[in-house]
């Protein structure tokens, strides 16, 4: 169950942990975190994709060292038996580069969801809102990295002889046909050789809720033969979106484990 709705999460907010991971775009020039002092869901605790991301490199978003995340994690006072909801107020979904990462560092995959539709749709329903932030108790958690769910650039260039995964890129068709500049400065236009497209906007509703298992799966049909593979490698600008395709994914296919190319087009397109 991936995928959470605002009326079980209204009946469990006090059964589960709450996360707020918005994250915008730079040129958006919103602040997360201070749109969430102003608002958020009860009991939400903040999560900072950009400061909880790798400090010690020049790519964005890259996963942290496992002891950092156990760290990152305590101070959040979530244990690992905790069932987690986490959302977002963001256009990119950004809740789930979060929901990756804690399966990624092996947090139970079952008790990890996706609020669909996020704050936007909590809001527009009605639901309490408060700017009241809770004083956290420090847990003590401890990871245990699923090193399998990341490729590197090196499995990457491997695989296009290999042929032993598939890699769906989650960008617009314009960027993945090089047909425009990156967004980031520094790196070339186009997309890792024999990979395909679904720009992971396809994948929403206009609310920004997941569409339906059929259109899914009529989407994903459009590049994979065989849409219960488990071998499906997905990868984006800077391994956000690559996690809202693998979430949608994982909406058709309940044996698939989100698997990202951490680095994306971030690192496979420096010039």
């Amino acid at each position: 169950m991936p995928l959470v709705e605002t009326d079980w999460l209204e009946r469990n907010i006090n059964e589960v942990k709450i996360i707020d991971s918005s994250w915008h775009m730079p040129q958006t020039k919103r602040d997360g975190f201070a749109e969430y002092k102003t608002q958020h869901i009860q009991n939400a605790i903040f999560f900072d994709l950009d400061k909880n991301s790798k400090k010690d490199s020049s790519l964005p978003h890259m996963l942290v060292e496992v002891d950092d995340w156990e760290k990152i994690v305590s101070k959040m006072g979530i244990k690992k038996n905790d069932e987690i909801v986490i959302y977002d107020n963001s256009d990119v979904i950004s809740s789930c580069r979060c929901w990756f990462n804690f399966i990624f560092f092996g947090h139970d995959p079952k008790l990890i969801h996706v609020l669909n539709g996020g704050l936007k749709k909590w809001i527009e329903e009605k639901r309490k809102v408060t700017n009241i932030i809770n004083k956290i108790e420090v847990s003590n958690y401890k990871a245990h990295p699923q090193k399998k769910l990341v490729k590197n650039k090196i499995s990457i260039d491997q695989n296009i002889d290999e042929k032993r995964f598939e890699v769906i890129d989650a960008r617009s068709k314009e960027r993945f046909e090089g047909k425009v500049s990156e967004p980031r400065k520094g790196l070339r236009s186009g997309s890792i050789k024999n990979s395909y497209c679904i720009p992971f906007n396809e994948c929403l509703n206009e609310d920004k809720t997941f569409k339906d298992e059929k259109k899914l799966k009529d989407i994903f049909k459009s590049c994979l033969e065989n849409i219960y593979d488990k071998n499906i490698v997905f990868s984006c600008g800077s391994g956000v979106t690559a996690c809202v395709l693998a979430l949608a994914y994982s909406l058709i296919n309940d044996k698939y484990l989100p698997c990202i190319y951490d680095g994306s087009w971030a690192e496979y397109g420096i010039i």
